[in-house]
C-alpha cells in the first residue's frame, strides 16, 4: 500500500512480514525467550528501569536474540505498539478524564458518604467492600487507594471498628475492579491481544466473577484478618481524618457529616462543599457500564444466522452496537459527566474542562506500558515463538485458563506489576487463544487479571502504600493485604473456571 513512498534503501531493509515468513530454530526461539522475559524481569526489579524500557529491550533481546533481525523486530514493535493504542488508547484516556471528574466534583465523595451513613455497625464492612468496587469501576487503582483511605480510617474510627474490618472490604473492592472489570487498563490491555475479544462479554463476566470474590476476600477475610492484625487507627493519621474524626459525630452514621478524603482540616462544623447528588453520581458511574452490558446482551440474544448473507440490524440493535461501543460508550458517560457533576459541584465549565485534563498526565506511563506490552506481543507472534507456545498448550492437558493464571502469576511476583504481568502474559498467549470464541476468551482475560493481583509484596508500590496508611509493620501487611490479594487472585480464578463449565 505504500511501497511507491519508500526510497529504494528502505526498499531494500527487511519488513517484519517478509522476516516473518522465514523458518526460525526452535530452540533458539524458546531460549531467547525465556533470557527476553528474565531481562525484562530483571530491569524492573533489579534495575528499576521503567516498564515502558524494560519491555522495549526484552523484545529486542527476544527478535534479535532468536535470529528474526533488528529491522524486523523493530518494525513488528512499532506495528503491534500502534495497534494496541488504537485499541486501547483512547478508552485509557478517558476513563481517567471521568475518574478525575468524579473526584474533583465530590462525586466520589458523595457515594462513599451515603453509602457509609445508611450502614448500621454490622453491615459496614459489606458496604466498605461496595464503595471500594463503586470508586474502583472508573478509577485506577492507585487513585482509589488514596482518595479512600482517609474514608477507611475515619469509619474505623467513628465505627470503633477494628481497622481492618473496615480496610479489607473497601481494598477488595478496589482490587477486583481493577483486576477484572474493564475500562481498567489491565483488561483493556489483554483484550486487545486476541482477536475474538468481545469487551461486553468480558464486562459482563468481569461483574459476575467480582461479586463473589469480593464477598469471599473482602467481608469474610476482614473477620479473621481483624484478628490476626487486631490494629486501631494509627495515631500519626489523625491529621489525614481532620477533626471530624473526633468527638461529639460519632453516632452520625459513620461520616454522613464529613466529606472524608483529608480536605476537611477546619472544624467539623465547617459547610462542606457543594457536591452532586448521590443519584447523580451512581447514574454517571453505572452508564458506560449499562451501554456496554446492554449491547452485549443484545447480541447474545440477537445473534446472527448461522451461514447465509448477514442481516442488517434493526434500528434498536444498530442503536445499541453504536452506543454500545466501548469508545462511544466512555465519551458519553464524560460528556454526561461534565455536565452533572459539574452542575452538582458548582464548577465552572472552565474548572470542569480543567479537571478532565488533569487526569491525562498521570496515565502516560501506564498507556505506554500497555502499548509496549503489545509491542511485545507483536514480537512473539511474528518470530514463531508464540505458535510454538500454541502447540504446546494444544499438545496438553492444562486449561489454557489455568496456564493464563499460572504465568500471570510467576510476571506479577517477579515484577510487581499487575498491568506489566497482564500485557506479558496476554502477548504470550494470544497465539493459543486463536481459535476461541468470545465468551472463552473473555475467561482467559479474566483468568490472567486474577493472577496479576497475586501476592503483592516488596516489589510492588501498592504494598508500601497500604503499609504506611494503615501504620502497620511488614509482617501484619504481608498476613492482611497480601494474604488478601492472595485470596482474591485464587477465588477469581475458581469462579473463572466455574462459569467456564457453562460457557
Amino acid at each position: 500500500m505504500f511501497t511507491s513512498t519508500l526510497t529504494p534503501v528502505a526498499m531494500a531493509l527487511p519488513t517484519a512480514a517478509a522476516v516473518a515468513k522465514v523458518e526460525l530454530d526452535q530452540g533458539r526461539l524458546i531460549t531467547f525467550a525465556v533470557i527476553g522475559i528474565a531481562v525484562l524481569v530483571a530491569l524492573i526489579t533489579w534495575a528499576k528501569i521503567h516498564p515502558f524500557v524494560a519491555l522495549l529491550v526484552s523484545a529486542l533481546v527476544i527478535g534479535i536474540g532468536a535470529g528474526y533481525g533488528a529491522t524486523a523486530t523493530v518494525t513488528s514493535f512499532a506495528d503491534s505498539f500502534g495497534k494496541t493504542m488504537a485499541s486501547v488508547g483512547i478508552l485509557v484516556g478517558l476513563g481517567a478524564m471521568f475518574g478525575k471528574l468524579l473526584a474533583d466534583s465530590g462525586g466520589a465523595d458523595r457515594i462513599v458518604e451515603t453509602l457509609v451513613a445508611h450502614s448500621s455497625k454490622r453491615s459496614l464492612p459489606w458496604t466498605m467492600a461496595l464503595v471500594g468496587a463503586l470508586i474502583g469501576l472508573p478509577m485506577f487503582f492507585e487513585v482509589g487507594v488514596v482518595l479512600l483511605i482517609p474514608v477507611i480510617l475515619l469509619v474505623a474510627k467513628r465505627a470503633e471498628l477494628p481497622l481492618m474490618r473496615v480496610a479489607i472490604p473497601t481494598l477488595a473492592g478496589l482490587s477486583a475492579m481493577h483486576g477484572l472489570v474493564p475500562p481498567h487498563p489491565g483488561p483493556l490491555a489483554a483484550l486487545a491481544n486476541f482477536e475474538n475479544g468481545n469487551l461486553g462479554l468480558t464486562l459482563m463476566f468481569g461483574v459476575l466473577v467480582a461479586i463473589p470474590t469480593v464477598i469471599v476476600s473482602g467481608p469474610l477475610f476482614a473477620t479473621l484478618a481483624a484478628r490476626w492484625v487486631p490494629v486501631a487507627v494509627p495515631a500519626s493519621m489523625t491529621a489525614l481524618i481532620g477533626q471530624s474524626g473526633q468527638g461529639g459525630q460519632s453516632g452520625q452514621g459513620g461520616g454522613a457529616s464529613s466529606d472524608g478524603f483529608g480536605d476537611d482540616d477546619a472544624p467539623a462544623a465547617a459547610v462542606p462543599k457543594s457536591r452532586p447528588s448521590f443519584a447523580a453520581a451512581v447514574v454517571c458511574v453505572l452508564l458506560p457500564v449499562v451501554l456496554m452490558l446492554a449491547n452485549a446482551i443484545y447480541e447474545i440474544a440477537n445473534p446472527a444466522p448461522a451461514g447465509g448473507d448477514e442481516v442488517a440490524p434493526s434500528w434498536f440493535g444498530a442503536l445499541l452496537g453504536f452506543v454500545g461501543t466501548p469508545t462511544v460508550a466512555l465519551a458519553i458517560a464524560l460528556v454526561v459527566a461534565m455536565v452533572v457533576l459539574g452542575r452538582g459541584g458548582k464548577m465552572p465549565w472552565s474548572k470542569v474542562n480543567d479537571s478532565a485534563a488533569g487526569g491525562l498526565p498521570a496515565i502516560a506511563g501506564i498507556i505506554l506500558i500497555v502499548g509496549a506490552g503489545g509491542g511485545l506481543k507483536g514480537v512473539l507472534v511474528d518470530t514463531g515463538i508464540g505458535d510454538v507456545i500454541a502447540t504446546f498448550v494444544e499438545g496438553s492437558a492444562i486449561p489454557i485458563t489455568l496456564l493464563a493464571w499460572v504465568v500471570a502469576v510467576i510476571v506479577r511476583v517477579a515484577t510487581g506489576s499487575a498491568t506489566v504481568s497482564i500485557v506479558t502474559t496476554a502477548g504470550i498467549l494470544a497465539p493459543a487463544a486463536a481459535g476461541l470464541g468470545g465468551a472463552e476468551v473473555a475467561l482467559l482475560v479474566l483468568a490472567i487479571g486474577a493472577g496479576s493481583v497475586f501476592l503483592s509484596h516488596v516489589n510492588d508500590a501498592g504494598f508500601w502504600l497500604v503499609k504506611e496508611y494503615m501504620g502497620v509493620t511488614v509482617g501484619q501487611n504481608f498476613k492482611t493485604w497480601s494474604l488478601m490479594e492472595c485470596i482474591l487472585s485464587v477465588t477469581a480464578l475458581v469462579f473463572v473456571l466455574i462459569v467456564g463449565i457453562f460457557v
